[in-house]
């Protein structure tokens, strides 16, 4: 083998090695936050060492040189700062960054419940079974459960508690920049359906923005029966299989691509008779794969079809193409993409 061809497969298994040990990163960081280390370190509101994280751990009597290497593989991956301190015998003091800001417990923004959810034995299980699902079909959450995700939800307390604590914080994140950026979209909205808007939080946060819009949050009935009363919204009780409520705007985030093909297009036709033949739109909230997009996000998206394939029956994240299909066919003609510096973009869709 030629000297060149030597080194290029040598970094090929280098590069096979960093995938293989990729959920040890994973769980790295699921440790830094049960440990609260980001929490201990910003109480401080400065950079601290070793003993002074170790001090504010719930425990008797940490092992500091194994959080120390915690810490270094934290470090190396970008997530906590480390320098020499000048006031502690050059001790050395680990730092907040941009990114374990986003490991805060009690922070407005936090990923911290989704971290909680994706690092949990239940719902890492189902990856176990991506083999089986080529080979014969079927959901890989229900191989490893025997029962279909919404269902294990429904009986399982516990886990249907740390999933609606990940969606509510996913939620704050991606609606702080979908209001951000689509302030005009909303402007000529007089009313407004959330399709699967849960408790009604969404609504809440589109109609406080823009006091003008007459808010209806639609969900199933045994969902929208716990919600709370919020100004300017009208809970629905419903299937969104069956009928949308009528408004001159639909709003969906993150669910068609829970999922199949065939059951978005009976969602989507639904929509599309909810709305006004000349004034009304289709507003999603969702994911756009692009092969080769280049973003911070893109290999999120493409792990979060993936995550698609391992929990739901049918859903996928989509292509731009594969998104024009659906709407044509639905009766949306016409289509345009906005971009929004989160994982998802919003499409904005108009009838025939």
């Amino acid at each position: 083998m030629e000297p060149k061809e030597t080194l290029a497969f040598v970094q090929g298994q280098a590069e096979i090695w960093r995938h293989m040990l990729g959920s040890v990163d994973s769980m790295a960081l699921k440790c830094a936050v049960e440990l609260r280390i980001a929490d201990i370190i910003h109480s401080h509101g400065a950079p601290i060492t070793l003993r002074q994280i170790a001090s504010g751990i719930d425990s008797p009597s940490p092992d500091i040189p194994f959080l120390a290497r915690i810490m270094r593989s934290l470090v190396r991956k970008n997530i906590f700062t480390e320098h020499n301190s000048l006031e502690s015998d050059r001790e050395t003091v680990y730092g907040l960054n941009q990114a374990s800001r986003w490991l805060l417990h009690d922070a407005e923004l936090s990923l911290v419940p989704m971290i909680l959810l994706r690092s949990h034995p239940w719902v890492l299980a189902p990856f176990y079974y991506l083999n089986q699902c080529v080979k014969e079909g079927g959901t890989a959450f229900k191989k490893a459960h025997s029962c279909e995700f919404w269902d294990f939800a429904s009986k399982n307390p516990e886990f249907n508690n740390i999933f609606n604590d990940a969606m509510a914080c996913t939620t704050k994140i991606v609606m702080g920049e979908v209001l951000a950026e689509y302030k005009d979209g909303f402007a000529s909205v007089g009313s407004l359906v959330d399709v699967g808007g849960g408790t009604g939080g969404m609504t809440g946060e589109i109609v406080k923005a823009h006091p003008h819009i007459k808010g209806i949050n639609f969900d199933l009935p045994h969902v929208v029966a716990t919600a709370p009363v919020r100004e300017g919204v009208s809970h629905v009780g419903g299937d969104m299989f069956d009928a949308i409520p009528n408004a001159d705007a639909v709003f969906m985030k993150w669910v068609l691509h829970d999922w199949s093909d065939e059951h978005c297009m009976k969602i989507l036709k639904n929509c599309r008779k909810a709305i006004p033949e000349k004034s009304g739109k289709l507003i999603i909230v969702d994911i756009v794969l692009e092969k080769d997009g280049n973003d911070l996000f893109d290999e999120t998206r493409m792990a979060f079809d993936l995550l698609m394939m391992a929990h739901t029956t049918g859903g996928k994240e989509r292509t731009e193409l594969e998104w024009q299909k659906l709407l044509v066919e639905a009766g949306f003609g016409r289509y345009k993409i906005i971009k929004i510096p989160t994982i998802p973009s919003i499409i904005e869709a108009y009838p025939e």
